[in-house]
């Protein structure tokens, strides 16, 4: 019988970011580990997500998650193996995901584990491509902006874990064309070289949003990927042609302010426009998973869709990956590797 390990480190939050969080707002502890009780499995995670929404949960806010409680272990997505179970579904070595990451060992009840092949495809994709990241770019593409053939596509965040899939799948299923904002020369040569976008911009470039998105759709987009909100938003509503749908997925370029962000100050064209702009959660859309995994693997294994990741090693430097991916450094999905 393997001897389990008696202590793993796990991060905290200790105290609420004001505006952009620094490394003082987190603590690495170590806490005790034990077996587990009937109906629960022990998890040694091999890979960690950090994720924009967790940005949010750091927030004493009522919103449609809870937020991360000071002095306790955080939580987010991880893949890991089983190495002690006292549940009849679960045997030591079966690769699982979970929501509890932020942690080197996880004690969770057998129900929210799910089973995962590495055989299938590499355990960090069911954090990303396979995983919320793709499941949302999928339903928020497919099922909320309501797609159609010959549809012109812009994404803002293209070159991130949700942007880079919304783009190259509304290719895939026939798009006129498709638009991306990234922040970095790298990306926009990424996006239009290897990920098949035919135009992108960098909006950290001297010429407004708005402008940049004029030129490269000079005759209107028609549907909006937000994950970026503010100038983005206002200058796709002036682009969206009548009867444009939006999805908004996320809003990074605010959720480190400390004063409320303005709105688009051209609201009033999502009434001559008759727009349609709807949010999206992927917990809405889990009956989508099945067709979800089996399209996207099959355009995985057939190379027609590609993905990136940006991973970082060790549980200690968690804290730096996600200040990472909220100041834009990961190309793709940004994981912690536990796995060395």
């Amino acid at each position: 019988m393997t001897t389990l390990p008696t202590t793993g480190r796990a991060w905290h939050l200790v105290r609420r970011p004001n505006g952009w969080p620094v490394p003082e707002d987190f603590a690495l502890v170590e806490t005790p580990v034990t077996e587990p009780a009937p109906g629960r499995v022990l998890v040694r995670n091999l890979y960690l997500s950090v994720d924009p929404y967790m940005r949010g949960r750091m927030n004493d806010v009522k919103s449609y998650i809870p937020p991360f409680q000071l002095g306790e272990p955080m939580t987010g997505g991880a893949v890991g193996e089983v190495i002690a179970s006292n549940d009849e579904r679960f045997a030591v070595g079966d690769h699982v995901l979970h929501d509890l990451g932020w942690r080197e060992y996880a004690d969770l009840k057998a129900d929210h584990a799910t089973k995962v092949s590495a055989e299938l495809a590499p355990l960090s994709t069911y954090l990303g491509v396979l995983g919320m990241p793709g499941l949302t770019a999928y339903a928020g593409l497919f099922e909320v902006a309501s797609f159609r053939e010959g549809d012109t596509v812009f994404v803002s965040g293209a070159a991130g874990a949700v942007g880079s899939q919304v783009g190259q799948m509304a290719k895939l299923r026939g798009a006129r064309r498709v638009i991306g904002s990234a922040g970095s020369a790298d990306k926009i040569k990424l996006l239009t070289e290897e990920y098949g976008f035919d135009a992108a911009f960098n909006y950290k470039d001297e010429a407004p949003v708005a402008e940049q998105l004029r030129e490269a759709a000079p005759e209107g987009i028609d549907v909006y990927f937000d994950n970026v909100g503010g100038e983005h938003l206002e200058a796709a509503i002036s682009s969206l042609t009548v009867h444009g749908r939006a999805t908004l997925c996320g809003a990074i370029s605010g959720y480190n302010e400390t004063e409320p962000v303005p709105g688009p100050r051209n609201m009033m064209a999502i009434i001559g426009k008759r727009l349609r702009l709807q949010g999206v959660l992927v917990a809405d859309h889990a009956d989508l998973q099945p067709k979800f995994v089996e399209e996207v693997s099959s355009w995985i294994r057939s190379g027609e869709l590609k993905y990136d990741e940006t991973v970082v090693e060790g549980i200690e430097h968690n804290v730096d990956a996600f200040l990472g991916m909220l100041r834009g450094q990961n190309t793709g999905k940004m994981i912690v590797s536990l796995a060395g």
